[in-house]
């Protein structure tokens, strides 16, 4: 290795023990919190204990305020108190200044990097967790999002992740009703994946084929020429926030959550990705004369493929609830990875998975779960869950399962918001019509193959 080389390679262990060490002391310091509250029956439900937390948490540039929303969305893994407090997490990291912006840039493209744009504005339009995102054009003239990574962030990544498995094993040692050691594997790999910019972009390809022939998502195209494994260049893709249309009428929202519906049921069941992310800043809506017309999906970083006998397990729990067969429950459950099942735990699982699965079995216009707050969709079902696990568990979450739960309820949060009113059971079956694990397959193998990815 060269004396160059091994200054790197000391910058990056430099960096991340300082990582550790402003992290641990971070959580570590709320997690001890916790821990004494838990053990001494006292003050778990602080909200002041839960403020700590998205302070400590909130004030780190990095995975970690990805991963402390995903800490929400684990059944009663934490108090009511604190998933609130969490869900208002933002990626809001301070922007590099246009100095730092240049040295980044030409790190990644060169020291004639601004000859390869007609316009580069170094004032980021938006500022993320692991980088932030520039406005640019092209010299064909064609207006771009640059997404330009932090520095560090690998060293960040791990550093993060090591302390999500402390908190998880304090959580297994306090509540044992559910493992979490798959869910913190499948965590550690999809965050992973979103230091990987090149992945990213081939993400955003595969879903341009997929949704090739659906009017109401678009998808934004790469440039593979001004992209690396740092920096993220796609077309610009105008639109406005969604919950910019809570006040529309009835019949524009219907069309937005129909369209969300789309982006995010037609990839799975018909090929067995996901978008494991559907969160609001990933997505705005386009217009004509004001009108909307559909939804821009627009960060791919967190994207999930499964295998086609996953799909599978989804349609085939489906297909039993709806005709209430246990048996193929748990033929579903244990498609999924679940193991060591007995009747108490199935009829547990199907107190979520009624929840989850409840809109699309009815066959009628609804809204996805009437009379419930977005902030308190799933909460109650998620309670009855840990509670009967403490009795009938402990379980463990299969690995593949984490981003599935996630994107599901993700997505009727934003049906919340918008007060959807539509028949999710015909959209549902719509999307599974003629379903086939093997056509799953097929269809996946050719698409990842088209845009240069594997499994």
């Amino acid at each position: 290795m060269s004396d160059r080389e091994n200054d790197k390679e000391r910058n990056r262990l430099s960096a991340r023990a300082m990582r550790y060490a402003k992290v641990g002391a971070n959580i570590g310091g709320v997690a001890a919190r916790m821990a004494g509250a838990r053990l001494t029956g006292t003050g778990i439900k602080d909200r002041s204990n839960a403020a700590a937390l998205t302070a400590a948490l909130g004030g780190l540039k990095g995975p970690i305020m990805k991963v402390a929303q995903l800490l929400a969305t684990v059944p009663d893994m934490l108090p009511p108190e604190y998933a609130e407090e969490l869900s208002k997490l933002q990626s809001e990291a301070p922007p590099m200044g246009a100095a730092f912006v240049k040295r980044r840039m030409m790190a990644e493209l060169g020291a004639d990097w601004r000859q390869r744009f007609a316009a580069f504005d170094l004032h980021p339009a938006a500022a993320a967790s692991l980088g932030q995102v520039h406005r640019a054009e092209a010299l064909d003239g064609v207006r771009l999002a640059c997404k330009l990574q932090y520095p560090d962030m690998q060293s960040a990544v791990e550093a993060d992740l090591k302390q999500l498995d402390v908190l998880f094993a304090l959580h297994r040692r306090m509540d044992p009703a559910i493992d979490t050691r798959e869910m913190a594997k499948e965590i550690g790999a999809r965050v992973r994946e979103e230091l990987d910019y090149k992945r990213e972009a081939k993400h955003a390809a595969l879903y341009a084929e997929i949704l090739t022939d659906e009017p109401l998502v678009r998808v934004p195209a790469v440039r593979p020429d001004l992209s690396t494994n740092r920096l993220l260049t796609l077309q610009w893709l105008d639109g406005e926030k969604i919950l910019n249309f809570k006040s529309h009428g009835l019949e524009e929202r219907n069309l937005l959550a129909t369209a969300m519906f789309r982006a995010w049921w037609i990839p799975f069941s018909r090929f067995g990705v996901i978008h494991g992310d559907p969160h609001l800043g990933n997505y705005t809506v386009f217009s004509e004369q004001g009108a909307p017309q559909g939804i821009n999906l627009l960060d791919y970083g967190c994207i999930r493929i499964f295998p086609q006998s996953f799909v599978a397990g989804v349609v085939e729990l489906y297909t039993a609830l709806l005709h209430d067969d246990f048996d193929r429950t748990v033929h579903a459950y244990e498609t999924w990875g679940f193991k060591g099942l007995n009747r108490g735990l199935v009829e547990v699982l199907n107190i979520w998975a009624r929840f989850i699965y409840g809109p699309l079995l009815d066959d009628r216009v609804r809204t996805i779960a009437d009379g419930v707050a977005p902030s308190e969709y799933g909460r109650r079902e998620a309670f009855r869950v840990h509670q009967a696990l403490k009795e009938k568990g402990p379980v463990t979450i299969p690995q593949e399962f984490v981003f599935m739960d996630r994107a599901a309820i993700g997505l009727g949060a934003v049906f919340l918001h918008l007060d959807a009113r539509l028949n999710f059971y015909r959209l549902f079956n719509e999307a599974i019509e003629n379903f086939s694990a093997d056509k799953v397959g097929q269809r996946q193998a050719q698409a990842l193959a088209s845009v240069g990815l594997t499994n």
